[in-house]
């Protein structure tokens, strides 16, 4: 609760007048029954003039009462509305500063139901709270009290009813809470599963997979449409059990009410206002346990929200003056293992880089290349030795100067929707239409960029589906060189280029980035046969660095592996 209570602040205006007019619509509603009883009384005794009198402040009652609702319905939606909104975007933001760990930890697809639906929860939740959690109370201890002063002599009718009532709320909804964590955690499993067939459809319909992938997603489907049933069921049964206890009760009243008109003709006037609060103390159970159920769904899912706010990223930056890091870097016996892996994927790592440098990184899958690669933009920290950007501990610098020394451009290429020019803009915020082609002809984009009728401000529909994958990674080598890094990280980001289009970008990298330091992480020895420094990767330990014709001589790993390439190529 203390995540509303901290967003709630903000409106606590809103928040005030929403309780003011919950006391106005009680009051109505309560008093209504009175007048009610009044106008019986008047007709009785045959006053006409008490009647109308009565029958006005009855319809003023009424719209008051009418009034306060609508307020109170506008306001509550306001409230709800804009602290969902808050807690949404402050989750974001939290998120934003997790680290890859932290993201796979959590799982995406998770975490868009986290800031979807449980956030929904929540909506739901306050409005429960400003409309009914506040209401149910007064309304019970106020029909209550008014029903037995009504007809005083069957108090114990009214306590018959609120325990029964209350023990049927307290069956039913105990075994409803349990359910709503299932069901949580099914809808986080049936969007999982979604999510990654709609992104892998191509690979489900080229190997057939359709039949597989179904059967998959109905399991999860059914079982949550199973939790669904069994809470609707139990909500089926609720219903009938308390109309049940209700009617028992007016039948109760009207039989001993009758009895009592003998001695006392004014009870015959008070059984309608007794009934009326008979029914507001029934109702008021029952809302307030529906109430408290939903309320225990959204308080689940408040607490997987709170489970990402109380997250701490691993990887933080110090609160340090910005610095402008050249492009040297170093590994000092670095080693660095995956959060539930027992091997280290990377072992006793050292090397150094002098500024301007190329250096291509070359090994088996699984070696710990691009590992090694997310260590320079510190994107994992070791759990032994050091990284250096610029003879500067990479623990030691603040994020801004980090990320504007060194770019890391992925091998599977990430665009956003929107345009090429808001895609490039994010390697460099202020980038001109100058800086974008000549960034573009470094990566070989410009020759189709140019052919697009807007150029630069062409659309980027979602997941990049209009471009091709080469296009894809030249876009993404573009923005990785848009803003002249002095470290620039290539982790196989040519794999989709042709032979002439890779050796294109290569020269312009050569020719155009002479100060960059620049890795190139490669499957092919041809991708890095010019570089200046080769590091050959295996089994997660840097076995051998140097030029490609000293590594031919005397490094028996990259020999295989030249040799392994040579014959295809030959072949």
């Amino acid at each position: 609760m203390d995540i509303l209570l901290s967003h709630a602040k903000k409106y606590w205006g809103d928040i005030f007048w929403a309780v003011i007019t919950v006391f106005a619509m009680v009051f109505a509603t309560l008093w209504q029954p009175k007048l009610l009883q009044n106008i019986i009384n008047a007709i009785l005794k045959d006053q006409s003039n008490k009647i109308l009198s009565i029958g006005v402040w009855l319809i003023v009652i009424a719209a008051i009462g009418l009034l306060a609702g609508v307020i109170n319905t506008i306001l509550s939606a306001k409230v709800a509305q804009s602290m969902s909104a808050d807690i949404r975007e402050t989750a974001f933001r939290k998120i934003q500063t997790f680290s890859y760990s932290n993201i796979e930890r959590f799982q995406a697809g998770n975490l868009v139901v986290r800031l979807t639906n449980d956030i929904n929860q929540v909506q739901m939740l306050v409005m429960t709270i400003l409309q009914s959690l506040i209401r149910v109370p007064i309304l019970f201890v106020g029909a209550f009290i008014l029903a037995i002063n009504t007809i005083h002599q069957l108090w114990w009718i009214i306590l018959v009813l609120v325990i029964l009532v209350f023990g049927i709320s307290a069956t039913t909804f105990g075994k409803m809470g349990a359910h709503f964590g299932f069901m949580q955690k099914y809808i986080d499993r049936v969007n999982e599963l979604a999510k990654e067939n709609l992104a892998g459809v191509r690979v489900v319909k080229s190997f057939n997979q359709e039949s597989n992938e179904q059967q998959r997603f109905d399991v999860v489907s059914d079982k949550l449409n199973g939790e669904n049933i069994y809470v609707g069921v139990l909500f089926s049964v609720l219903i009938p059990a308390f109309t049940l206890v209700g009617n028992l009760a007016i039948v109760a009243a009207i039989y001993f009410v009758g009895d009592l008109a003998k001695t006392d003709p004014s009870s015959v006037a008070a059984i309608a206002s007794f009934i009326n609060y008979l029914l507001q103390v029934m109702f008021a159970i029952i809302i307030g346990g529906m109430m408290m159920t939903f309320s225990a769904r959204a308080m689940v899912s408040l607490q997987r929200l709170r489970e990402i706010l109380d997250t701490k990223p691993d990887i933080t930056y110090q609160d340090v003056p910005e610095t402008d890091l050249t492009g040297s870097v170093s590994f000092d016996h670095v080693s660095f293992t995956y959060e539930g892996d027992d091997t280290p994927t990377l072992k006793d790592i050292s090397f150094a880089v002098n500024p301007g440098e190329m250096v291509g990184i070359v090994g088996a899958t699984g070696s710990g290349k691009s590992t090694l690669a997310q260590m320079i933009p510190r994107l994992f920290d070791p759990q032994e030795g050091t990284v250096k950007v610029g003879d500067t501990n990479l623990k030691d610098v603040n994020e801004h100067s980090l990320r504007k020394a060194v770019a890391f451009v992925l091998q599977r290429a990430i665009l956003f929707s929107g345009s090429v020019a808001d895609n490039l803009r994010q390697g460099k915020h202020d980038a001109t239409k100058s800086d974008m082609d000549r960034a573009s002809k470094i990566a070989q984009a410009a020759e189709f960029i140019n052919r697009l009728p807007e150029g630069f401000d062409a659309p980027v529909e979602e997941r990049s589906a209009n471009f091709s994958g080469g296009q894809k990674q030249r876009l993404s080598i573009t923005r990785g060189v848009i803003g002249q890094p002095k470290v620039l990280i290539m982790d196989d980001s040519t794999s989709a280029l042709d032979a002439k289009s890779e050796k294109l970008v290569q020269q312009a990298l050569n020719n155009e980035l002479k100060g960059t330091t620049t890795f190139i992480i490669a499957e092919k020895i041809s991708s890095v046969i010019n570089a200046d420094k080769i590091f050959v990767m295996d089994d997660g330990k840097l076995v051998g660095q140097g030029t490609h014709s000293e590594l031919v001589q005397n490094n028996q790993i990259y020999q295989e592996i030249y040799a392994t390439q040579k014959g295809k190529e030959e072949a």
